[in-house]
């Protein structure tokens, strides 16, 4: 049959990134307490397209996929990207998976135990120049309870439900659930998802006796993202789906990590070789 889809293009436009969205695969991601967690993600595969091909072929995505159905292991990424690149004769493929982590929590007080469910994503892309470019994001949801509001009330505070979002690149591997506590351990306080009434006047008391604007929460994330040498590049945001408001509160920060420890490594050396001099 004729291959429409390799047939020359005239007009000489290059696509930066075509191919699938929003395909269901089952895939086993590390759980740092059962060692293996199935779950079900969301897949976007992409390649980019020479401005000569009138088309990519999508059913070869599916195809890459359904090689792995059986054991779809984030692990390989790498490889199933290669054999996208061969495969598509491209010279860049990118894939994002997002999918639902769930890990259990015991309620503050009563110890019982319930399932919290994380929203995460994995976009990796690879051009066969260099290593490939993986970024993992995580969705945390937690309490903040306005600092201003508690100031300036006689009693009580408005307090809301936040969305924290965490991306970062890493030069070793982290646990998903290390990421979470960061995050968490920055809020005023946690979400759980079964509590009873003892466990109510717990979190309740806690976040009055924790308040945070979102600039506090990324602030303090940045603060412990920087001291951990395995990640390299990170951005944070956190947003107040504010209780009292018809607006959110947003607020946002990057950093180059890894750049920054080269400038303070260069400093560092010129600074010993200034002295050695004197």
């Amino acid at each position: 049959m004729k291959d429409i889809q390799s047939s020359p293009d005239n007009r000489n436009i290059y696509i930066d990134k075509v191919g699938i969205k929003k395909l269901k695969l089952p895939i086993t991601v590390r759980d740092r307490h059962r060692m293996a967690q199935r779950t079900v993600a969301d897949v976007n595969f992409y390649v980019d397209l020479p401005h000569h091909f009138k088309g990519t072929h999508m059913s070869r995505f599916v195809e890459l996929l359904n090689d792995h159905r059986e054991s779809f292991d984030i692990e390989r990424i790498d490889e199933i990207l290669v054999k996208a690149r061969q495969k598509l004769k491209a010279l860049k493929a990118h894939i994002e998976l997002t999918f639902p982590y769930f890990v259990e929590k015991k309620a503050p007080v009563s110890g019982l135990p319930g399932l919290i469910d994380y929203e995460c994503m994995i976009s990796a892309a690879s051009n066969g120049n260099r290593k490939t470019d993986t970024i993992l994001t995580i969705k945390v949801p937690i309490t903040t309870l306005c600092p201003c509001s508690k100031e300036i009330s006689r009693y009580g505070a408005h307090n809301q439900r936040s969305i924290v979002t965490l991306s970062v690149r890493v030069n070793k591997f982290i646990w998903l659930e290390e990421i979470i506590r960061i995050i968490e351990e920055t809020a005023s306080c946690e979400i759980y998802s079964l509590l009873k009434r003892e466990d109510e006047k717990h979190i309740t008391e806690k976040a009055y006796e924790n308040p945070a604007f979102v600039e506090d929460v990324v602030r303090a994330i940045t603060e412990k993202i920087s001291q951990d040498d395995r990640i390299d590049w990170f951005t944070v945001e956190s947003e107040n789906y504010e209780s009292i408001h018809n607006h959110n509160a947003y607020a946002f920060i990057e950093r180059n990590l890894r750049a920054e420890r080269k400038e303070s490594s260069a400093s560092s050396e010129e600074s010993s070789q200034e002295i050695t001099a004197a």
